[in-house]
Parts: structure tokens; sequence; C-alpha cells
């Protein structure tokens, strides 16, 4: 059987530019996002919470949260690459793991928050990581797949746009039932607000994905026997491994060019979702006691704060084009990465709650640019017949700086900084600043619309 390394001999023809889609296509495509960013967003802003009350020392926190990185590292090329090779007549390309990945991610919201015991959460936390990934790799994939070149931003700033408002929703969740009278805990302490919204998260989550599969049509390959062949010569595990080695040796240059920039910023990102939360209910609260009613009041507001920095990213999000139009998308993605650090940084300064949505307002337009940037960057640079391999090797680059996260940060948190959450957090802003300057060193390449051959 031909090797995958032999693709310069067997040369795809570069397939034919698409039609530009118009608002509602570019809408229905990215609804399924919304769902995703949903679950994401309740873990992110609640598990910590979550962790501490089923009994968690705070510098167990880090490695609690090593599911969300090794199901990424482990599973969004293998899908990538899967997707790749799938084609289905009534059923797709990307959408049937789109599907399987919202029911598995469904069940595991629902019954996440009612964990009987510490061990019980974490073990449901990697199920749920495991299933939203199913979901989110091929996402990126389909919008390279159904767009034209000159549309892929404003994609991508669509899914930014779904991701900021998903967030919105599922931080503000457990504040606004709160305050409309869902009181009192369940049976593990958990607060009855947070157990409500993780189960209206997975009907949510469903119900978007959903949408989007049954609204949005994928198109078959342009040249359907070069893509057979391709699926008889990657087929099975050891040729698949081939394929994402191979991808890795051939890997574009600018993709390169943004590894550095990507692990400065989810470590970052890392610093921001474990101790964000706790920052708030000890710096800002004064609420030691992660038992008390003044630690609830603090890990509500701290949701607000996510989901004022979640509504800043879907308001900033369909203005970025045009900026990036004036100064090109990397230099954009450094100034919107030092804003944030900036922003993060200035909240150890802060002692009132309500201040704290500034440095959110200034997070939100780094998280914008975070969410699509890279990827803008990234897509015109690959071949579009190893689009969804070639992101989920993308995934490597946020996956690795959360492993390495999880695995150091709890001796640094214990040792160094003697388990104060606002020191974590200061961490992260430092990173989002490093993160910021390397981003000037990218360059964008030209599109790429053919497979590159092998060296």
């Amino acid at each position: 059987m031909a090797s995958i390394i032999n693709d310069d001999i067997h040369m795809a023809q570069p397939e034919p530019e698409q039609k530009a889609l118009g608002f509602q296509q570019l809408w229905d495509m990215n609804f399924g996002y919304l769902g995703i960013q949903f679950g994401w967003g309740l873990q992110m802003a609640n598990m910590a919470a979550i962790y501490v009350k089923l009994g968690a020392d705070p510098d167990k926190i880090p490695i609690l949260g090593l599911a969300g990185p090794v199901t990424g590292l482990l599973i969004q090329p293998i899908i990538g690459a899967m997707s790749d090779r799938t084609w289905s007549p009534r059923f797709g390309r990307r959408r049937p793991y789109f599907t399987i990945g919202a029911i598995l991610a469904s069940i595991a919201l629902f019954v996440m928050p009612s964990s009987p015991a510490l061990w019980v959460a974490a073990v449901l936390l990697w199920i749920l990581d495991a299933s939203i990934n199913v979901s989110m790799e091929p996402f990126r994939a389909f919008v390279a797949d159904k767009l034209p070149v000159r549309q892929r931003a404003t994609g991508f700033l669509m899914q930014s746009f779904f991701i900021g408002l998903g967030a919105t929703l599922a931080n503000a969740l457990p504040w606004l039932l709160n305050h409309f009278g869902v009181a009192g805990q369940s049976a593990n302490g958990v607060p009855l607000s947070v157990l409500y919204s993780f189960r209206i998260g997975a009907v949510a989550f469903l119900l978007a994905i959903l949408w989007t599969v049954l609204r949005t049509p994928e198109d078959p390959p342009a040249n359907m026997a070069e893509f057979e062949r391709r699926k008889r010569e990657t087929g099975g595990v050891a040729a698949g491994a081939r394929e994402i080695a191979h991808a890795l040796r051939v890997m574009p240059h600018t993709m390169k060019q943004l590894f550095p920039v990507q692990f400065a910023t989810w470590f970052g990102l890392s610093c921001f979702w474990g101790f964000f939360t706790l920052s708030v209910a000890r710096h800002v609260f004064g609420a030691v006691d992660s038992k008390s009613a003044l630690f609830d009041r603090a890990t509500e507001w701290a949701g607000v704060c996510m989901a004022a920095y979640s509504i800043v990213c879907f308001v900033v999000a369909p203005l970025l084009p045009a900026i990036t139009a004036r100064i090109g998308r990397p230099r954009l993605h450094a100034l919107a990465l030092a804003l944030g650090g900036a922003g993060l940084l200035s909240v150890s300064l802060i002692h009132t709650p309500t201040l704290l949505l500034i440095p959110m307002a200034a997070f939100g337009i780094a998280w914008a640019s975070i969410l699509a940037m890279p990827y803008a960057i990234l897509s015109v640079a690959l071949p579009r017949e190893r689009m969804g391999v070639y992101m989920g090797i993308f995934n490597f680059f946020i996956v690795i700086p959360q492993i390495v996260y999880s695995l150091f940060m709890p001796i640094i948190i214990k040792s160094v900084f003697h388990s104060d959450p606002i020191k974590t957090l200061t961490l992260g802003s430092i990173c989002l600043l490093i993160a910021g300057l390397l981003a000037t060193r990218v360059t964008e390449a030209a599109p790429v619309s053919d497979l590159e051959p092998a060296p």
C-alpha cells in the first residue's frame, strides 16, 4: 500500500474556490459553538469552586484540571484525521462528530454538579472534556471546509461571537438564578443555582449542536476519486499515526511561529481560569472559608465578571475584521494580548467588586482575538485536504502549556506562592504580556489550496 509520504507523487488538484456564504448561513454553521462554549463556560467558572466544596486543597486544582488538556492532546488530532477521511452522503464529514460529542457531553454536564465525592467529579470532568473535544475539533475544520479563504476570518470571528455569547450565559446563569429565588445547596454542598445551571447547559449544548447539524449541509469532496485514494492509504490506526507524523514534519512556517505565542497565551489562561474565582473570593471579598455564604457570593460575582468579558468578546468580535484590514492579523493579536495581560495585572490592585468589570473588559478584547486570530492566520497557510488533521495538531499548542501548568504549578503554588491565588493570577497576566510580544514576530503566509509535497 502506498505510503502517506508519497503525496508528492499523487498530488491533488487544487479545489475550486467556494462561493461566499450569506449571514444566515454563517450564523447557522457556527451556532453549535454557542452550546460548546456553554459547556466550557460552566466548567471554567465553577469547577474550581466545586472541587473546593468537595474538599480539594487549592494547590491540587491544577492537577485536577488535567482532564481538558490531556483529552485534547489525545483526541483532537485523532478526530481531525478521522473527519478528514469521513464522508457520508447523508451525514456529511464533520457533523457526525459534532453529534456524538454533544450527546456524551450533555450527559456529563447534567450529572456533574451532583457528584457525591471529589473523585466522581474528576472522572466526570474527564468524560465531559473528552466529549467536548470530539464536538469542538471538527468545528474549526468545518469553517475552513465551507468558506473561501477571503471569508475565513469572518467565519472564525462568528465563532468568537457565539463563544462569547455562550460563555456570557454560562457565567451569569448561577447569579441570575440566585437573584430569581433559587437558593440553598444540594447534598454535596454545591449551590442549587450552579446545579440547575449545569442542567440547563446540558440541554443548550445538545440543541445548539443539532441546530448546526440540521441546518448546514456539507459539500462532498471535489475530487471523489482522489479522496477515496487518500482514504485507502491513510485508513487504520498505523496509517493515521503516520499521517499525523508526516504533517508534523512538513508543518507550515507560520504554524511554527504561532507555537510560542499559543504556549504563553494558554499557560496564562490556565492561571486565570484556575484562580480568578478564588482570587475574587479571598482578595476582593475577604472570604477565606469555602463553606461560608460570603464565599458563595464571591463565586457568583466572579461568574458575573466572566460573563462581562464574554459580553465584550461577542460585541468586539464583529469589529475585528475592519481593524485587521488596517494593521494586519498578527499585529492586532499582539495588541489584544497585551491589553488582556495589562487588565489581569490590575486585578491585584482592586478591592471593590464592581471595579473588576474594567479589567474584564480588557480581557474580553483579548479573548475575542485568542478565539479567532490564530486560526484565521493559520487557515490560509494550510492545505485544505489536511485541514482537520492540522487543526487537531494545532490543538497541541493549546494543550501542551495546560499540561505543563497542571504538572508543575502545584509545586509553585504551594512552595513559592504559599497557596495565595492572586499570585498565580498575576503570573497569568505576565504570560499574556509575553505572548503579545511574541505575536509581533508572526508573519502571514500566502494561501495554500493543495497538498504540500513531502520533503
